[in-house]
């Protein structure tokens, strides 16, 4: 059966943006979680894959709609895998992107590049109902290096501080459909719209 709508399990305006562009070949509804006052549930799991289901659970719940979590964030190897599921909040329940990228150059200052690795991870959750006992799930991931100071004007979160070196460009600089080719979310959703066709 065609799905016609898809609920967002996200706030995160970035994210929604970018996620709507990968899902136009679909030809679907995407809405955000927001038309149907969905309070953000809490993240209690320990996973990005766990809190990617609670997200998409809860908007499945409230709007009726199946349902599209997210979650992702950067694993930096020298913070053995922080920031992690915590990448949103890493400086503070309500820091900014801005904290954020300023806390993560703090912990990794006087580190040289080759000691600076890190990784995009995101896990997408997909839901017909809140009661789906088999959500689609899929994963993807994006090897990078993270700067010393950040790049570009585009994207959101950690994007100006993430340098693709094979690229040679942070993924700020990147337009959003060069992005969407080789980012972790692009990853993941190529993946699920595979498992959305053959469903």
């Amino acid at each position: 059966m065609p799905l016609e709508q898809l609920v967002l399990a996200s706030g995160n305006a970035g994210k929604l943006k970018e996620l709507a562009h990968l899902l136009e070949p679909l030809h679907m509804a995407v809405r955000s979680q927001a038309d149907f006052e969905v309070n953000p549930p809490e993240e209690t799991g320990l996973t990005f894959v766990e809190n990617a289901l609670i997200k998409a659970r809860e908007a499945a719940k409230v709007s009726g709609l199946p349902a599209l979590g997210d979650d992702s964030g950067l694993v930096v190897d020298a913070l053995d895998g922080a920031p992690g599921i915590y990448s949103a909040r890493f400086a503070g329940p309500d820091a900014s992107d801005a904290d954020n990228n300023e806390k993560l150059l703090e912990r990794l200052a006087g580190l040289p590049l080759e000691r600076r690795n890190a990784h995009f991870h995101c896990c997408l959750v997909m839901l017909r109902s809140a009661e789906d006992p088999a959500p689609l799930i899929a994963t993807g991931t994006w090897h990078g290096q993270i700067l010393e100071a950040p790049r570009g004007q585009g994207g959101f979160g950690y994007d100006p501080l993430f340098l693709d070196p094979k690229l040679g460009a942070t993924a700020a600089e990147l337009t959003m459909a060069e992005k969407a080719r080789i980012s972790h979310r692009g990853q993941a959703l190529m993946g699920l719209i595979e498992r959305i066709k053959e469903g």
